[in-house]
């Protein structure tokens, strides 16, 4: 059997944030929000869980600020030591403020661009990756609801869709997915 997935389109993302609420009132599960920007507050309304990306970003900058430092311990102490400003050179203890503002950059560095892969590896926006966007008006100026008729078992499609004439919709449709 075919699931049925609605799109509700609003052209305001107030009215989309105020019928949401009324939706989830009602004990409508709205699945996915489609919108040319952030819209601030949709998230806890729709049940959003919070990203790991700040843990994930953490572990990168952790990973970068080992690399560095047994990069910085081989190049300069082991492979090719050198003296300079007569500081010595047999320990990399001895060297370790020296190599501060390198251990930062490093950890910053892998950080950003380890946490920007995985955002966009996440989110499915890499090149080549197919597009989730059930219309190509909501990376101009619509919002787009989706709500999946399998996650709001209760409701039939007609009491759903009657539910999202109250809300202010400009447009609806329906898809079926496998």
């Amino acid at each position: 059997m075919a699931e049925k997935v609605i799109y509700a389109m609003y052209d305001d993302d107030d009215v989309l944030k105020d019928g949401a609420k009324k939706l989830v009132a009602k004990g409508i599960k709205v699945a996915d929000v489609f919108s040319p920007f952030p819209v601030h507050g949709i998230d806890p309304i729709i049940g959003v869980k919070n990203t790991r990306l700040g843990i994930m970003s953490f572990l990168y900058g952790l990973g970068g600020l080992t690399l560095a430092t047994i990069g910085m311990r081989y190049f300069m102490i082991v492979d090719w030591p050198m003296n300079i400003g007569g500081k010595p050179s047999f320990s990399y203890l001895e060297n370790m403020l020296a190599f501060i503002p390198i251990s930062f950059e490093f950890t910053v560095l892998c950080a950003a661009h380890f946490m920007a892969l995985t955002y966009l590896i996440v989110n499915r926006t890499l090149p080549g990756m197919p597009a989730r966007n059930p219309d190509p008006r909501t990376t101009d100026d619509k919002f787009v609801m989706e709500i999946r008729t399998s996650d709001n078992t209760g409701f039939s499609y007609e009491e759903i869709e009657g539910m999202l004439k109250e809300t202010g919709i400009i447009e609806l449709d329906q898809k079926e997915v496998k």
